[in-house]
């Protein structure tokens, strides 16, 4: 029976280069280090004016990150991918892809908390958003996502389906991760450094449990998961 796909060592490295980079970021904004902070308020100065002046533009940035790229919006598609994959048998790798998603909203929390960093001030703001502002919340979940759900097709997704949505499944993930971070800068409710603490926090998050879960199934033996199928329900259990 085939097994899963164990990501590569070298992906696992990478994890962990994100998320020191993460890290190091974090640590110099707390540190309060002049270049990087002055480096945030010239890009939200930048970005703030056309808001103001665009309000067509600004209301479309609203619709991406309220509804398109929503955190609600992808933690329903990891959800939907959960629930698939219980339902053909594959109930350890949606348990695995659940607890990856809840530790990710947990650590994403418990910065925000242990950070407290101040949101973005205007007198004339185009939106609002509450809470501390690193790491961004829709960054890093839309980045945890599409890490998880573009594992989940590379290791239990059959050959034709891997075919027909890998690269598909890339271009999206590219435009979504970058794409989410710009509306919230955009917005004014984020510093440039939250969104991109935010991708690599997630980024690493994904791509490191995509690691263990292959180190684990490795190390069990015996019956790896097998990869779904491309049509009928598997009724193996």
């Amino acid at each position: 029976m085939a097994g899963p796909t164990p990501l590569p060592p070298r992906l696992f490295r990478a994890a962990c280069a994100l998320g020191a980079c993460a890290v190091v970021l974090m640590v110099l904004v707390e540190a309060g280090w002049g270049p990087l902070l002055d480096a945030d308020r010239a890009v939200s100065r930048w970005l703030h004016r056309p808001a103001l002046d665009h309000p067509g533009w600004t209301r479309a940035q609203r619709i991406l990150t309220d509804w398109v790229w929503d955190p609600w919006t992808f933690r329903a598609l990891l959800a939907c991918a959960v629930v698939g994959l219980w339902w053909y048998g594959q109930r350890a790798a949606a348990g695995w892809t659940a607890l990856t998603a809840a530790v990710g909203t947990a650590v994403q929390q418990g910065l925000k908390g242990a950070l407290g960093r101040e949101r973005p001030r205007w007198r004339e703001p185009v939106d609002s958003a509450e809470y501390a502002a690193m790491p961004s919340g829709h960054v890093m979940t839309a980045a945890v996502a599409c890490v998880l759900l573009l594992w989940l097709l590379r290791t239990l997704g059959s050959p034709a389906v891997v075919a027909a949505l890998w690269r598909p499944g890339l271009v999206v993930a590219g435009l979504s991760v970058p794409g989410v971070a710009f509306t919230r800068v955009w917005l004014g409710v984020h510093w440039l450094t939250d969104t991109v603490v935010g991708a690599l926090l997630g980024a690493a998050l994904g791509l490191a449990s995509a690691g263990l879960w292959g180190a684990w199934r490795g190390r069990a033996g015996g019956s790896p998961a097998a990869r779904l199928p491309d049509g009928a329900r598997d009724e193996r259990r």
